[in-house]
């Protein structure tokens, strides 16, 4: 019998995810990989209460179909927030997605055609990747701060430019606010989109906020600029809510609300109240120093104890803010693909550094999470990681 085929793309997905997912179902794992947030940060009590009133107060908005672009008063919202006296935005600036990924994906069927090139701050997002992959992008890395260094020539030509400058996923690096701005006028000058993805800028822990590259690109009048901004509740609120936005062109807007009318129809209205009352009644500022406290003292409590197992075999810097910790092997026979699944023989998961990069050839970088695990459990997942790295090196022989 003849086996009905399934598209070519889906032969070129990698395996991690489905690893990181079945490890789950490990007696007593430490998941170190996945960007999870605490659970004990959300506001359950909070949420419940404005789910019973919306539904009560509104059942129409609540539990019908939306507009396609969103909940009008959602997007004045989101609008209101992220407006300054340079950069008046407006609601047809806005469109509410489902969940950051959402977006991703429908920036993807908009601007891409097969084949088509994306400049991609590199190591990428591993969602974002994935989100694309079916129009089998080519990828042009952009190492930003890197010596020599060009950002016109790295965007020309690209069918956009994609940056997560805010404690980047998988790396944990802030882009300053030169190159942010050098980025901005590259994009002008080249004409290419420039996708701000913004998923952990209020995970701010040692300095003031850098201003938003979408920020820079007002001009005091209705915004038409070339950023394209990404915003979400899942780090800031519940994940569960699935409920992001993308600030934009109007223009830009209408193209990805023609293209999500093919993809859902409609973000859940009652998300969509849940979110609106959670701005209102001032709920998702009301947590954030909690928020930040907390992940604070656990990016702490990982990297001194990686301090204390891992400091002669992985380089890395304290990230200011954002979730994960982006560390690279000294010696170049540690193949973190390969250390994933010892890893997990000792009780730990990691992620990889060859699934965030477009070009798939990192083998010797590794991204840990902070925010899950409380401080006991981050240092004895630090010294499982320690002891499965010393298995790695110890089956590969002697170094030369």
């Amino acid at each position: 019998m003849t086996v009905p085929a399934f598209a070519d793309w889906m032969s070129q997905t990698n395996d991690v995810t489905e690893v990181f997912l079945a490890a789950g179902q490990i007696p007593d794992l430490i998941n170190m990989a996945g960007g999870l947030p605490e659970p004990t940060l959300w506001p359950v009590a909070e949420i419940a209460d404005l789910a019973a009133r919306v539904v009560h107060d509104d059942p129409a908005q609540a539990l019908g179909y939306s507009p396609i672009a969103g909940l009008p008063a959602l997007r004045d919202a989101i609008a209101a927030r992220f407006s300054t006296p340079d950069l008046p935005l407006g609601r047809d600036n806005v469109l509410i997605t489902t969940g950051g990924m959402q977006a991703l994906d429908l920036l993807g069927k908009v601007l891409l055609e097969p084949c088509g090139q994306i400049a991609a701050q590199s190591p990428t997002y591993l969602g974002a990747l994935d989100a694309w992959r079916p129009r089998a992008p080519a990828y042009r890395p952009m190492v930003l701060g890197a010596n020599g260094f060009d950002p016109v020539a790295a965007l020309r030509g690209a069918a956009f430019a994609y940056t997560v400058p805010n404690f980047s996923n998988p790396t944990g690096r802030l882009v300053g606010t030169a190159e942010r701005a050098a980025l901005l006028e590259a994009a002008r000058q080249t004409g290419t989109w420039l996708v701000e993805d913004d998923p952990y800028g209020t995970l701010c822990y040692d300095d003031a906020p850098l201003p938003r590259i979408l920020s820079l690109a007002g001009t005091g009048g209705a915004y038409d600029g070339p950023v394209i901004y990404l915003g979400t509740l899942s780090k800031e609120l519940a994940p569960g809510l699935r409920i992001g936005w993308v600030i934009a062109a109007p223009r830009m807007i209408a193209a990805l609300t023609t293209a999500k009318q093919g993809s859902d129809m409609c973000t859940s209205g009652l998300c969509q109240m849940i979110a609106l009352r959670a701005f209102e009644h001032g709920l998702v500022d009301r947590i954030q120093p909690q928020v930040r406290d907390l992940y604070r003292s656990r990016r702490d409590a990982l990297c001194a104890a990686m301090d204390r197992h891992l400091s002669g075999v992985l380089d890395w810097q304290v990230p200011r803010g954002g979730m994960f910790v982006w560390a690279t092997a000294r010696d170049p026979r540690l193949d973190t693909d390969g250390l994933l699944r010892v890893a997990l023989e000792h009780g730990v998961c990691i992620a990889p550094g060859s699934v965030f990069d477009p070009l798939g050839v990192d083998r010797r970088s590794l991204r840990i999470n902070f925010t899950l695990n409380p401080p006991d459990r981050l240092v004895e997942g630090t010294r499982r990681l320690a002891g499965a790295i010393s298995a790695c090196l110890a089956a590969c022989g002697p170094s030369l």
